[in-house]
């Protein structure tokens, strides 16, 4: 279940982050500007359709962040996390490896997987 008022705050966070007020989010995504209205108010809940606008055109935002706040906003932030250090086999070699993934536990229970 989608708790709708921390839905609505990502989405203010996607609003904010792209410097767009609710009328220019709504025109940029394609609904009609009371429908942005209604939901940030509460009012209605998201529909799959309205889901899927708000990140088929911001390619920055997670489907799993956006719903339940799992991962990261941007998305593009994860392409940070890569990195490839230093590791030294049993010859004192050093051997390039790369980080695979990353999984961070929250104190709520949930958790992130950052993957390459």
């Amino acid at each position: 279940m989608v708790n709708i008022a921390k839905f609505t705050n990502r989405l203010k966070k996607v609003m904010d982050f792209h410097q767009l007020s609710a009328s220019m989010f709504a025109d940029k995504i394609g609904v009609q500007r009371s429908s942005i209205s209604h939901i940030l108010s509460g009012r209605n809940k998201p529909s799959l359709d309205f889901i899927l606008k708000v990140t088929t055109e911001f390619k920055d935002v997670d489907i799993y962040w956006l719903l339940k706040g799992n991962g990261i906003f941007p998305k593009s932030a994860e392409n940070n996390l890569t990195s490839t250090l230093p590791v030294y086999n049993s010859n004192s070699q050093n051997v390039e490896k790369k980080i695979e993934r990353i999984v961070v536990f929250y104190d709520d229970g949930t958790f992130g997987e950052y993957k390459k």
